[in-house]
């Protein structure tokens, strides 16, 4: 993994630090490759394997930012429609990112996971994954979480039938099903649910992307295609979100007396939404 961060994007990282409130969980929804390439009447492969660049440069990015988790939106059940030349073309390109890049990612403490449906991914790409996960299983710097083959719905789905069989077996009651409940049988259990939510391209649409987790994410959308997605960007979507205020279903002076609370240490009772 080349460097790809200049001291102009270290310096700008180093800034938007100071100003604290840096996202734990960031999502993002890559857009824009295919029109990327047609812009430039180039094959659509060439716009992803520009894409990959950009990856690279946004894992470099999250990791000097500190941020904890990284999403990506790498290969959608719907993609699975597309013409299989691309299909093939995404899945090739895949395995050679994972050959190219996880000893590096390894050397930087980045840990691979994955969600979705793995098993719909062929072989080779099951084995490519399977080995850049245990060889950084143990990394903590940054998780990088690629959703392959995934859509918000088939999440929903496959927890419920986790749910129904537990309760068939009598592990879980009916009435004990809850958020938290349901919750811990998505893919996503492991890890906090996004602070943020980046789409690249300009489209305004979640496209079945972590439809139960992002139910109180900030969500950002960038007009810039996905492939010229650069550092600059994504320090203007922090600072956006610098600005914001979550409420999570409460009024501005119940967040700002919760603030008070917590920095005077006084405990505090969690309002419901």
């Amino acid at each position: 993994m080349a460097k790809t961060l200049s001291s102009k994007d270290l310096a700008q990282i180093e800034e938007v630090k100071k100003n604290g409130n840096i996202p734990e969980h960031i999502a993002i929804i890559m857009d824009g490759n295919g029109r990327w390439a047609k812009q430039k009447s180039l094959p659509r492969a060439a716009g992803h394997k520009r894409g990959v660049e950009t990856v690279r440069t946004m894992v470099q990015a999250c990791t000097n930012l500190g941020v904890k988790y990284l999403t990506l939106y790498t290969f959608s059940t719907e993609n699975w429609n597309r013409p299989q030349k691309e299909i093939t073309v995404l899945m090739r390109l895949m395995v050679r990112s994972l050959k190219n890049e996880t000893n590096e990612l390894n050397a930087n403490k980045v840990k691979i996971t994955t969600i979705g449906d793995s098993r719909s991914l062929p072989k080779i790409v099951q084995q490519e994954l399977e080995h850049a996960k245990f060889k950084t299983k143990n990394n903590d710097k940054l998780v990088l979480n690629l959703a392959l083959s995934y859509s918000g719905r088939w999440e929903l789905i496959e927890a419920v039938k986790k749910i129904a069989k537990s309760c068939v077996e009598g592990k879980t009651k009916i009435e004990d099903i809850d958020e938290k409940v349901i919750g811990q049988n998505l893919t996503t259990a492991e890890m906090p649910d996004p602070d943020l939510m980046i789409r690249s391209g300009g489209e305004h649409r979640i496209s079945n992307f972590l439809i139960w987790q992002i139910a109180y994410s900030e969500l950002y959308v960038s007009n810039v295609l996905w492939p010229d997605f650069n550092c600059n960007n994504l320090i203007e979507a922090i600072e956006d979100y610098q600005h914001r205020e979550r409420r999570f279903g409460l009024i501005s002076e119940q967040v700002s007396d919760t603030r008070k609370k917590i920095q005077t240490g006084k405990k505090h009772t969690k309002q419901p939404v």
